[in-house]
Parts: structure tokens; sequence; C-alpha cells
């Protein structure tokens, strides 16, 4: 149990950045902390902090050690929760991945209404379209879309993304109505650019049985999402984004699907997270409202033509 105190003190001295923040947060002396990682790195035999008069940084070898024993206090974190059973509440920092769009539309009332649930709930998001290592960066849980190659996550399905061709009334009514997909060769597109790459995102349609890509001429390309909406709403051009993204402007009028039957097969949303672990309170709780949310989105979302 010494040992593991040390690492305690080790680590929440990493977090907090110096010996009294990590003090307060564990509610000893700052002294004692020290001593404690004094102890923690004779029987290293290493270095473990750059120390000033205010701040401790880690160095190479405590950036190392903290990456193993951080994985090491959450396992023994959940041990105790699953010991406790239904008697531990969701409880601490819960550190999330989420895709820009989808996780201020979709996501972000469900996880603040679990705030709201359990005042002892932390939540540390992180929103942005790349794929990061949530090992590597120490990621409780992620939400991503289409297939997922990593066999160290376990990945969770609980709704899809369909790619829906839209225009506004007003580009329709000027440039008329598509009806195949080699019409759009005569059209505008707002197109994409993935801001992580640069590159144009191509269009993606579903053809005698085959999925069949596009690059339409554009006269706008967007590196924003929710931007690629707002430019097609004012009449620059077809855009093809997720359904999710123009739900409203659908229902309003201000846009229109076009070629829905050639929509290309819906792409999977998972929740993932590293497998061999057991799963703290804080993460289920997450895990069981998305699953949930998915079984609500799955009833509402339209068919090809509706």
């Amino acid at each position: 149990m010494q040992g593991l105190q040390q690492l305690i003190a080790f680590a929440e001295t990493v977090k907090h950045g110096s010996f009294a923040a990590a003090a307060r947060k564990l509610g000893t002396a700052p002294s004692t902390l020290a001593k404690a990682v004094v102890r923690l790195e004779d029987s290293l035999g290493v270095k473990l902090f750059h120390r000033t008069t205010r701040q401790v940084r880690p160095t190479a070898d405590g950036e190392r050690l903290f990456e193993r024993c951080r994985r090491v206090l959450e396992e023994v974190e959940a041990l105790q929760s699953e010991a406790a059973g239904t008697r531990s509440a969701p409880a601490g920092l819960l550190r999330v991945d989420l895709p820009i769009v989808y996780g201020r539309r979709v996501l972000l009332p469900v996880l603040a209404r679990l705030l709201e649930r359990h005042p002892a709930l932390q939540l540390d998001l992180r929103l942005h379209d790349s794929y990061t290592d949530l090992i590597r960066d120490g990621i409780d849980l992620a939400v991503r879309v289409g297939t997922l190659s990593d066999s160290r996550l376990v990945a969770r399905r609980f709704s899809e993304q369909a790619l829906l061709l839209c225009a506004s009334p007003g580009y329709l009514r000027e440039h008329g109505v598509p009806r195949t997909i080699d019409d759009l060769a005569r059209h505008q597109a707002v197109v994409h650019r993935l801001p992580t790459s640069g590159r144009l995102r191509s269009w993606v349609f579903a053809s005698g049985g085959t999925r069949r890509e596009l690059d339409p001429p554009s006269r706008v390309q967007v590196n924003d999402g929710e931007g690629t909406v707002h430019s097609a709403c004012l009449g620059l051009g077809l855009v093809q984004v997720p359904d999710y993204m123009v739900a409203d402007e659908i229902a309003s009028g201000r846009l229109v699907e076009v070629l829905s039957s050639s929509r290309a097969p819906a792409e999977p949303i998972s929740i993932v997270y590293p497998s061999g672990r057991l799963v703290p309170p804080r993460v289920r709780v997450v895990i069981d409202a998305l699953l949930t949310l998915g079984d609500t989105t799955a009833s509402l979302s339209p068919a090809p033509g509706q």
C-alpha cells in the first residue's frame, strides 16, 4: 500500500503541476506529498521531476512512469467500483473525444443531462475530427464515425450517419433538379475541405449496387461543416453532408434533398474505449446513455425518398 500511495502522490503532482495543488486535491500537506515522491524516486533510482520554487515538471522518466501508473491507478479505481457494485456513483474526471459538429449538436445535450444527474462527474471534452490515440493520450472514451481498425479498442455501434445531397430551393429553381449522378457534372458544388489533411472530401453514392465516388466541380470550398451547410442555404451550390447537419434546414424548407435513391449506405457511429480494462462507472454511464440515444434516433432517421 505504501508503494501505491507513492504512485498516487506522484500522479496527482503531475496532473496539478505542483505539490501544493496536488496536496489540496488529496487533503494532505505538501511536504508529505513531496516526501512520498522523494521516496519513490529513491526506490526507482531515477529523477521524476524538474523542481522550481513555483512548480514541478516531469522528466522524461517521469512522463513514462506517469503514462504507466495512470493506467494502473485507473484499473485500481475500476476494481474498487466493481467491488462496490451499484453503490458506486459515477464520479471523477471523464476524458472524451467527440467529432465537432456531431458532438455539439447531438452529444453535448446528452452529456449535459448526465452532469446534472451526477454532480461528482467532471468532463474533459475534446471536440475535433482527427483520430487521436486513446491509449497514448489517456482518453476514456471516444465517438467515431466509420469502420474502425484499432484492435486495442472496444467498439460499440450505437447510431449511423447517412450522407444527404442537398441544395436550396432557389438554387434548384435556377439550375434545375439533378435526376442522375451524371447530371451533377452540370451543377456547382460546395465541398468540404478536411481541416486535418487539406484534402477535398469526395461525394459518395450508391450506383447499381456499388459504391461510387465523385469529385464534383466546385466554386466554393469550406473547411467547416456548418459553414458548408450555410453556404448551401445561400444558394451557392449542392452540398453532401451527414443527415444530422441538415435536419433542421430540411425540416424548415431551407434545403431540399435530391438524388435520395442514390444515397450511399449509412456509416456506423460507434463508442470506442480501450480494451482489456474494467469499465469504471463514469465511463459506463456515458456508454449506457449513448446506447439509449441510438435506440431513440434510429426510429427517427428518414429513409431514402422520405
